[in-house]
């Protein structure tokens, strides 16, 4: 591992450099890797991993859209794609990709051939670190690892294409074989990771839930949703509320801290709004900062992931959340948005 600093904190972490894909390809060459999932994950790491020359099938559920994606995305019936039974006999190593319920549903399948010296891999921990609730106990004679890409399954594949990589954390849970980080590390540089860092199945779980109910999804909608809203109470009109709360947020400001920090931003804005940047930092801070704590308090007791397990078990769950999605895609912020961005000049 590399050893690199994080503002005076040390930290270890895989790089492409000292673990290059030669070497993954020399780890993996008699392994048959089955994903199981074509939704959010499974078409970024599949196609990924057959891109740099592994061997690689697909497991899925006949006769529904995601069959008929992976089978538009060059997976041949019967020769690469097969049904989920099917792809985990014929895997050495078994990457978990359904949906959480669909891992709850399938894991009577899944573990009944999880034989000696197979892998299972997860790229979220939600599964075992909740295994009282989902029931996923896997054998004692098989390895359990992670590769948690730190954003999307599309994302993860869009990078690939243009060359860069998804940083991703990494676990070891269960080395049964040995090989369990050789074997881990082998499948993040196989599905196109930029490093690989570090972590735990329950650090990994407790950090997600945490970051897609936080900064990544619900506290950012909220925050969006409640400076949209001030701007339109006091008479600012749909275009320049949006502009002003995401517009400038996603298309200016964003890529710039994004590319060199927070301080970088700051320093490339005016100083009227630097002033005003650091002067009300603190009180979003400190407003912020309890809501954080009560959600990591609710993750880590297990009382997030109860409640998705509830919601995800019901039969018209998926009615309900295309309703909520629906609602929140008819909002007129983010009609206002569907509008500006039709706005967006070419690029040519």
């Amino acid at each position: 591992m590399a050893k690199l600093n994080f503002g005076g904190v040390t930290e270890e972490v895989v790089t492409r450099e000292e673990f290059p894909l030669e070497k993954a390809r020399e780890v993996l060459k008699d392994d048959t890797i089955a994903i199981l999932g074509y939704g959010i994950q499974g078409p970024g790491q599949s196609l990924n991993l057959r891109d740099n020359g592994f061997n690689v099938i697909v497991g899925q559920r006949k006769g529904g859209k995601t069959w008929e994606k992976a089978v538009a995305d060059g997976w041949v019936p019967g020769e690469t794609l097969f049904d989920i039974e099917e792809a985990c006999e014929k895997a050495t190593i078994i990457e978990y990709l359904l949906s959480d319920a669909g891992q709850i549903d399938q894991w009577p399948t899944v573990k009944k051939h999880l034989t000696k010296g197979k892998a299972l891999y997860y790229s979220h921990g939600f599964g075992i670190t909740f295994q009282d609730r989902t029931g996923e106990v896997p054998p004692t004679d098989v390895d359990v690892i992670l590769v948690a890409p730190k954003g999307s399954g599309t994302s993860l594949r869009t990078m690939f294409l243009e060359g860069r990589g998804l940083n991703c954390s990494f676990a070891v849970g269960q080395d049964a074989t040995g090989k369990a980080y050789e074997r881990t590390i082998a499948l993040g540089v196989g599905i196109g990771a930029g490093y690989l860092f570090e972590t735990t199945f329950k650090r990994e779980t407790w950090s997600d839930l945490t970051g897609e109910r936080g900064t990544l999804m619900g506290a950012i909608q909220g925050l969006l949703l409640a400076q949209y809203e001030t701007l339109r109470e006091n008479g600012h009109t749909p275009s320049e509320a949006f502009n002003e709360t995401v517009e400038e947020l996603t298309q200016s400001l964003g890529p710039m801290f994004g590319e060199k920090g927070m301080d970088w931003m700051y320093a490339n804005c005016s100083t009227t709004a630097q002033r005003g940047a650091l002067d009300w930092m603190g009180p979003f801070h400190d407003a912020a900062k309890p809501v954080f704590e009560k959600l990591y308090n609710s993750v880590k007791t297990g009382h997030e992931a109860q409640v998705s397990i509830d919601s995800n078990s019901k039969p018209d769950y998926r009615e309900k959340l295309n309703a909520e999605l629906k609602a929140l895609h008819e909002s007129e912020m983010w009609q206002t948005g569907q509008t500006v961005r039709t706005l967006r000049p070419e690029r040519n």
